[in-house]
């Protein structure tokens, strides 16, 4: 399986990309993983017309039978092992691809809610999408720990 994760602009601040750098070298034992980042739009414009920008952007860059997960503040909540049972499901399924979008600032286009199979929030507050990246891989990386019965996770 190959997972994805798609999100728009560099990360400024160099500890946090650090320390997901770290995660995705983590995860690649376990996985195919891919950071595909969407060059973010240099000026400032309407919040309507960033999004349906950004999201013709993310949408040049899917493939067909891609399973599209959003990463958005209204998705369903899980706990770490819940998610982690939502990976393995996925895996079983026969998926090759997820692919999950973290949004620009002021989220997803309406196209890019409809082509989505799933929305999963990692938690009711807001964090910047830099930080959102980070906590993502962890996450991600204590799932694959999780279903490897590897002792990262304590619960």
């Amino acid at each position: 399986m190959n997972i994805k994760l798609v999100v728009i602009g560099e990360t400024n601040n160099k500890n946090l990309k650090v320390l997901t750098d770290q995660y995705i070298d983590k995860l690649k034992h376990y996985i195919k993983f891919d950071l595909i980042i969407i060059k973010d739009q240099k000026k400032k414009l309407p919040e309507s017309i960033q999004i349906k920008k950004e999201g013709e952007k993310i949408l040049s860059i899917l493939k067909k039978n891609e399973f599209i997960i959003l990463l958005d503040e209204n998705g369903e909540h899980k706990s770490s092992v819940a998610f982690s049972k939502f990976i393995q499901r996925k895996l079983n399924s026969g998926i090759k691809t997820i692919t999950f979008i973290i949004g620009g600032p002021y989220g997803f286009s309406s196209e890019i809610k409809s082509i989505s199979n799933y929305q999963l929030s990692l938690s009711k507050m807001t964090f910047s999408h830099e930080m959102i990246r980070l906590f993502f891989t962890e996450q991600l990386y204590r799932a694959f720990s999780i279903l490897k019965n590897e002792p990262y996770h304590h619960q």
